[in-house]
């Protein structure tokens, strides 16, 4: 996600001479760009990272299904798409896409803008200003906990009307139904679970992107292609990593019904540990590990484009108010 990395870190010292040589057609950004910037940019990357990939998410939720309905026991992720498509309906796929958006937009706003901060100001503790993995890490963990405060009622919703059969007549109702049957707890039942499984997958994800960057784009220019291959890497490797915590948080935010009844479970499932157990007894290793194609079929492109459009609009917005900057100075 930090894709289109329009010279975030670059020396200052370079001339304009060096960078363009060093990097045809683009131009580069200077480090320091506003915190309205970041937001902008990340609001935008994260509606269009949780769109464009949204029926393979759909997907992934109904195969990490610990007692899937037989009508719902799908081979690949291809395979299911097809048939929610030609049983379900074309739209299927996309119920829920609407609280995802509503979501999406504040919480990547305050993750991308965090992240950028507490990187800066950690990298000048720990690297006196230089590229860090140790601050890279640290940050996206910490703009991790802003995301999830603002994401995880959506994912909620979002996942109970993604489930096959689900019985929710649409948004409003789920959030209704939720609360008056389970209360404003049921929202965040899963958040300790989500952020234990973010923070590792973030600093993952951050770290690996960095490595990527280093040997792909060293000098850190707007180069959309290196910042796509970096991106889809570190959204492979960190969605595989941590699918066993997305089994997890799957099932207590779905309160899977089929699945507790068979384990003798009364009320509702929360709990990490309880969670864990509960998968482990159901379906042994293996069931840690249900969904995971469809995860990393849909983080590899997710965190490309999330990354992509970030840092082009970034790039695009602080080119904007340089050039009006420019603009006012010379009148």
């Amino acid at each position: 996600m930090e894709a289109v990395a329009a010279t975030r870190d670059m020396s200052q010292t370079q001339s304009k001479d060096e960078d363009e040589g060093s990097d045809g057609d683009y131009e580069s950004l200077p480090p320091h760009v506003s915190v309205a910037t970041h937001m902008t940019a990340g609001a935008v990357a994260g509606i269009l990272e949780h769109t464009v990939m949204y029926p393979v998410d759909s997907v992934k939720t109904r195969m990490q299904s610990l007692q899937p309905d037989p009508n719902a026991q799908y081979k690949g992720v291809y395979e299911a798409l097809k048939r929610i498509i030609r049983t379900e309906g074309i739209f299927r796929p996309l119920r829920g896409l609407n609280i995802t958006m509503l979501g999406a937009g504040p919480a990547h706003a305050l993750y991308f803008a965090c992240y950028e901060r507490a990187k800066r100001s950690l990298s000048d503790v720990i690297q006196n200003g230089g590229n860090s993995h140790i601050a890279n890490g640290i940050a996206g963990s910490v703009a991790t906990v802003l995301h999830d405060a603002v994401m995880n009622p959506a994912e909620v919703i979002k996942q109970r009307m993604q489930m096959y059969n689900s019985p929710y007549r649409g948004l409003w109702d789920c959030v209704q139904t939720v609360t008056r049957t389970e209360g404003m707890g049921a929202f965040y039942r899963s958040y300790s679970t989500q952020l234990t499984m973010n923070i590792p997958f973030q600093a993952v994800h951050f770290i690996t992107y960095e490595l990527m960057q280093e040997q792909l784009n060293p000098h850190r220019h707007y180069h959309p292609g290196s910042h796509i291959l970096s991106g889809a890497a570190a959204g492979a490797v960190s969605a595989a990593i941590t699918t066993p915590l997305d089994v997890c948080k799957t099932l207590l935010n779905t309160q899977e019904n089929v699945a507790l009844s068979s384990m003798n479970i009364s009320g509702h499932l929360s709990g990490m540990a309880n969670a864990f157990r509960t998968v482990y007894r159901l379906g042994g290793l293996p069931a840690f590990f249900k969904g995971v194609q469809a995860r990393v079929i849909y983080q590899m492109p997710s965190t490309a484009i999330a990354w992509s459009v970030y840092e082009f609009f970034k790039y695009f917005l602080t080119k904007q108010h340089l050039e009006s900057e420019a603009g006012s100075g010379a009148m």
